[in-house]
């Protein structure tokens, strides 16, 4: 019997453990978006009294029977620390399908997403999310390591951007970089230190497809990336001191790219 090489193994085995994940979503918001969001895959339901009253409509839409409990044993599977309001949702994942298919727009405005190398906050990515939602941005693009999956942090942080936005997880950022330039996009890294603004640099350009690519606070974008990006850009600050942390420069960012 011949054997299947070991990488088609891992990548099976792979597979069946990322259909077997579940996420626990809480707060008003996160819950409420989930639960009208046709695909999303919704497993459980836990929710106190005074919750359940408040989500009433979305819980009939979902079609789901709610387990309700007493606000002093809400017992989901979540963090001691999360503001959960009296409510969890267990789900899958969502799917959101493959990269050049989300990339290409809808045809209306040229399109803009937005890259994220090894930003792992939670708190961050759902708040790039919101932004991303907001000017009307594709994607926002990660990796599979180094970045922070769906969690019911994400999801609150976000506002219901979760079960919108689309979210994608790449294996490599340097490959999902050249492939967003196949495809047409100029793709612009950002840097404090850059020559040029983001403005200066989509002059007569704003017509064409634009990525972003943002670093994590500190570090920044590692040299591969800023090896593989069309340009490096900067945001234009007026003043000579402080900075922005990643969800706010990516919000600035995507409102001075605007088409």
């Amino acid at each position: 019997m011949v054997k299947k090489p070991k990488w088609v193994v891992e990548k099976e085995q792979a597979r069946k453990a990322r259909a077997a994940e579940t996420v626990w979503l809480f707060g008003h918001h996160a819950v409420r978006d989930a639960l009208l969001n046709p695909r999303r895959e919704k497993l459980q339901l836990i929710v106190t009294p005074n919750a359940l009253i408040k989500l009433e409509e979305a819980v009939a839409a979902a079609g789901i029977t709610p387990e309700v409990r007493d606000p002093r044993k809400f017992d989901a599977p979540l963090d001691p620390q999360s503001v959960h309001q009296g409510v969890a949702l267990e789900v899958r994942p969502l799917d959101w399908g493959k990269l050049d298919e989300v990339a290409l727009g809808d045809g209306t405005r040229p399109p803009r997403v937005v890259l994220l190398d090894r930003v792992t906050d939670p708190h961050n990515v759902g708040a790039i999310l919101r932004s991303a939602e907001v000017f009307g941005a594709q994607a926002v693009i990660g990796t599979i390591h180094h970045a922070a999956p769906e969690t019911g942090a994400l999801a609150k942080t976000a506002s219901g951007a979760l079960e919108r936005q689309p979210y994608l997880r790449e294996r490599n950022l340097a490959d999902t970089i050249v492939a967003l330039q196949a495809m047409g996009y100029i793709v612009l890294g950002l840097d404090g230190e850059a020559e040029q603004t983001i403005e200066t640099a989509l002059a007569e350009r704003r017509d064409r497809a634009v990525a972003l690519v943002l670093g994590a606070e500190g570090p920044g974008l590692r040299q591969k990336t800023r090896d593989t990006v069309d340009q490096l850009v900067r945001i234009d600050f007026p003043g000579g001191f402080g900075s922005l942390n990643v969800s706010n420069a990516a919000a600035v960012a995507l409102y001075a790219a605007r088409p």
